[in-house]
């Protein structure tokens, strides 16, 4: 069948009308062509803004064209903007394809007969391409550009287009766009201005140097009130409405860019290169409060030698930054005022302890109530001391978190183990600590390691979602986490939360007017080596606060500590934020429970506990132990010598009950002179070995390297932890006895160059060794 009857046949009455169509025809085939070949593409460059979570400009970059053309949101077009500039520059905007051929044949009449240029006929669309692609105005650049606003048209939607001519009109110098001219004229949002001012930005395009803001502004004024006057004539608005804008005084000068958040912002643009616009989660009334009071804190520490610090506001429901301060200072170029305190790597002190104790929780290791030795004690090597250089001897785990004492926690650390610690801490997202993994060793947990800020914070923030960790959102685009990952039980965090809350601690500040103010949080400090850093991060149901105080330059100061100088403004902030919580406080889990134990130990009372008290457990976890802390001894009948199975005579002895203590604080009771009870020395003719509880050698450490001068010989000392029954030890060099003395008195020895063997003997044959190398220098 021939094709043309498939076709549908088209009558045309008139010859005229078919060639009308035809030519239609070829022309739009024509235009659809040319628009496939040349397709039209607005690239624009706006600049960065970051806006605060109510769609406040917090900080504003320049454009890659160095230009401040902020990006303005079709929202942000506002009906009356929307009115006022429609009327005055394209009444028809929303009824022709892009070009108004009334208004071109109008302008080419007066044109004509004029003999010169009078009036022109661009729309809003064609100002837009005009502005896209500036070109020469020539009649072939014009039909170009009519061409190009009918590609527009036809790609983009007339609001789309309206937006457009709104993010590229330019107001004169390197300021294009509403949004850029509200904001560095007026100071405010597009949706805040006035008529009176909207008019005058209206107009401004038209005129950029005769009606040039700030410095123009007797014929802005001016022009303003002859467009307002036409406006009520032509009835646009009220003439009420029309009378108030041009009573309206014109305020205008040229503002700096917005330039809050300063240390945020600079993170986020390169985080977020393509974006226009960065909304955070910053509130930006906390975010100006917070500032103000970390301006104001160091200032009064400026005498100390305290120049900086830096604060982290998270909402722990939304995990939303509220607030970020990375300096007191920005713009302190001598203080390091642009150095970011919330990603800058520092020492975190006895910071991470909460997440060590609330790991043992976990493992059955410890309860609150447990008992631990605070004496000195040495790690093969490793000699930690107390911040205040003073030991406690017996102290209960939530006695020696709330205090931070060092010796509990390298001892808890040692039985968690590093590489659990470390697990935890990856799981964390600690990133320093990622890569620090193989080096680290017991000391990481009193601050030999390093940390951030955001890293301590967002930790916290886990210790008040009940141990859930979850991801922190500085930008309301990141959605909110419903479920994080469990990286410590609730039980435990509970446990943690309740010893966090207690306030006799000694790193409560001393001020007055701190205490007596104090929110109901739980809170940890930490003091750096050398006093370097200064840290307290405190949380409750709502909020978690990290605050870091020191100097950017590691400068260590002797009055910096976490209780007093930081936990001093940790207060206040909650306290402006968040004094009376309305959230109440953590409940207890379902299986975390009370239960008796020994006040002694800490363990399950045994039948020598007359002393008993309540402890939290979580049962089917926490330690099951017996209570030890007493030990059945026989004697005989006047308690002066004690035998064993071995040498127990068959009458004349007796059976009591003597302290069960380790050695090492039977050295520090010895040391300290502190009186304690003794077993009587063991039956001088008992003839049995003893093979358990040989004395623990403690200086010098096996297999290190010592080295001395050829010249000044030094001497090394001999040191060892024994059992309480033990009244004599013996030192040996190489097999030689070179001392006899008591369990707990130093000794010195010249030793000789090489491997050296050294061994201890106590009183009932039980024998060390150790193996060190002597090398002279």
């Amino acid at each position: 069948m021939p094709l043309r009857k498939l076709l549908p046949q088209t009558k045309f009455k008139s010859p005229f009308l078919k060639k009308a169509t035809i030519s239609l025809g070829c022309l739009v085939t024509a235009f659809l062509l040319l628009d496939f070949l040349f397709p039209f593409k607005p690239k624009v460059q706006y600049s960065t803004q970051i806006t605060a979570d109510n769609g406040t400009v917090l900080h504003a970059f320049l454009s890659p064209d160095d230009k401040w053309r902020l990006y303005t949101n079709i929202s942000e077009i506002t009906p009356l903007l929307q009115k006022t500039l429609i009327h005055k520059e394209d009444q028809y905007f929303y009824y022709h394809p892009g070009i108004n051929p009334f208004a071109m044949l109008r302008a080419a009449g007066r044109n004509i007969f004029s003999g010169k240029r009078t009036s022109g006929a661009s729309t809003i669309t064609m100002q837009v391409v005009r502005l896209l692609e500036p070109k020469k105005r020539t009649y072939l650049n014009k039909l170009t550009e009519s061409f190009r606003a009918v590609q527009l048209e036809l790609h983009y939607s007339k609001d789309e287009i309206l937006q457009l001519y709104l993010n590229l009109v330019p107001y004169g110098g390197n300021i294009e766009g509403i949004k850029a001219a509200s904001l560095l004229y007026f100071g405010k949002a597009p949706q805040l201005l006035s008529l009176a001012e909207i008019t005058a930005l209206t107009i401004v395009p038209n005129r950029p140097s005769s009606l040039h803001p700030g410095s123009r502004n007797d014929a802005l004024k001016i022009a303003r009130n002859q467009w307002l006057t036409r406006f009520g004539k032509e009835k646009l608005f009220d003439s009420n409405v029309i009378q108030d804008a041009i009573s309206e005084p014109l305020i205008v000068r040229r503002l700096s860019a917005p330039k809050q958040t300063p240390h945020l912002a600079l993170r986020l643009k390169k985080d977020f290169t393509d974006l226009p616009i960065i909304n955070t989660t910053i509130k930006i009334q906390s975010q100006k409060q917070i500032e103000e009071q970390v301006k104001n804190y160091v200032n009064r520490l400026q005498s100390m030698n305290i120049h900086n610090a830096a604060v982290l506001v998270i909402n722990n429901e939304t995990m939303a930054v509220e607030a970020y301060v990375g300096s007191a200072d920005f713009n302190n170029p001598f203080d390091g005022g642009q150095v970011d305190g919330i990603r800058a790597i520092r020492s975190p002190g006895s910071s991470l302890k909460p997440i060590l104790y609330a790991t043992a929780f976990d493992k059955g290791i410890i309860t609150p109530k447990t008992v631990l030795n605070d004496v000195p004690t040495n790690f093969s090597g490793y000699e930690p001391e107390n911040f205040d250089q003073h030991f406690n001897g017996q102290v209960t785990t939530e006695f020696a978190l709330a205090n931070s004492l060092n010796i509990p926690a390298v001892k808890i650390l040692k039985e968690v183990s590093t590489t659990v610690l470390i697990d935890k801490l990856k799981k964390a997202d600690f990133q320093t600590i990622r890569k620090q993994s193989k080096d680290l060793g017991l000391s990481m947990i009193l601050g030999g390691c390093g940390v951030t800020l955001e890293e301590l914070t967002r930790l916290f923030a886990a210790f008040s979602n009940e141990g859930e960790l979850k991801q922190i959102r500085f930008t309301s685009e990141t959605p909110i986490s419903k479920k994080g990952e469990q990286l410590v039980s609730k039980e435990a965090t509970y446990l943690l939360n309740n010893i966090l809350t207690q306030v006799t601690r000694p790193d409560l500040p001393s001020n007055f007017d701190n205490t007596y103010h104090l929110p109901k949080i739980a809170w940890k400090t930490g003091t750096s080596y050398g006093k370097r850093d200064a840290w307290s991060i405190g949380y409750n149901r709502k909020y978690t606060i990290g605050v870091w105080v020191g100097n950017f330059s590691g400068e260590g100061i002797p009055e910096l500590s976490g209780a007093n100088t930081a936990t001093p403004l940790l207060f206040s902030i909650f306290n402006a934020l968040d004094y009376n919580s309305s959230k109440g406080w953590y409940q207890m889990p379902a299986n975390v429970s009370l239960r008796k134990i020994c006040a002694v130990t800490g363990d399950i009372p045994s039948d020598f506990c007359d002393h008993q008290i309540i402890d939290y457990y979580i049962m089917g976890v926490s330690p099951y132990h017996k209570c030890q802390h007493l030990r059945y001894v026989f004697t005989d009948l006047s308690s002066k010598i004690s035998y064993c199975t071995y040498c127990l005579p068959e009458s004349g002895f007796v059976k009591n009950t003597y302290p069960n203590l380790a050695p090492e604080l039977i050295a520090y009771y010895e040391s300290k002179k502190i009186p304690y009870q003794k077993s009587p020395p063991h039956n001088p003719f008992c003839e049995r070995v003893f093979r358990e509880g040989a004395p623990l050698i403690t200086s010098p450490n096996d297999g290190s390297e010592y080295f001395i001068q050829t010249a000044e010989p030094q001497q090394i000392q001999l040191s060892c932890q024994t059992g309480n029954d033990v009244q004599e030890v013996f030192w040996y060099v190489n097999d030689k006895l070179v001392k006899r003395s008591a369990p707990h008195e130093a000794v010195f020895i010249n030793p000789p160059v090489g491997r050296v063997k050294i061994s201890c003997s106590d009183d009932k044959g039980r024998n060390s060794d150790v193996q060190i190398v002597v090398k002279k220098i």
